[in-house]
């Protein structure tokens, strides 16, 4: 049973952690691993998944970022979202590969939204990202 709380942990951690809120994942499965919880595999892909939507919820923030972006509530201002947009325009989707990484990641996903990026590529680029990253830090671990 302490397992399966473990895994959720994970999970609400890795999806929190893609959002543009500030949280951590990569030290939650670390400890996990190393703890020997669950099978690596299913950490992994636990972890890839709830930061792929996490990601999802940028994604979609984005396509809404017209009509938010001006409220006091709305995470990222106006220079962040503009030098996110550049770069989305500079590299295109391409760029979603750098989705797992500190600080750009999270603006790059909210940019894809905005810019209409298709649910599909994205997905599949975020998900690809998100599962070498964590690959790594298993790689490491173990």
């Amino acid at each position: 049973m302490a397992a399966c709380w473990a895994v959720g942990g994970l999970f609400l951690s890795s999806f929190l952690a893609a959002t543009l809120l500030p949280a951590q994942s990569e030290l939650a499965l670390a400890g996990l691993l190393s703890h020997d919880v669950a099978a690596p595999a299913l950490l992994v892909g636990v972890a890839t998944l709830g930061n792929t939507l996490g990601s999802l919820v940028n994604w979609l923030l984005g396509r809404w970022a017209h009509r938010l972006g001006e409220r006091r509530w709305f995470p990222v201002k106006g220079d962040a979202l503009r030098k996110a947009e550049a770069w989305y325009h500079r590299y295109g989707r391409w760029s979603l590969l750098l989705s797992w990484a500190p600080i750009i990641g999270d603006p790059l996903t909210l940019a894809a939204g905005l810019l209409r990026e298709p649910l599909l590529p994205f997905l599949l680029l975020v998900g690809l990202a998100k599962l070498g990253r964590y690959l790594v830090i298993a790689w490491l671990v173990l």
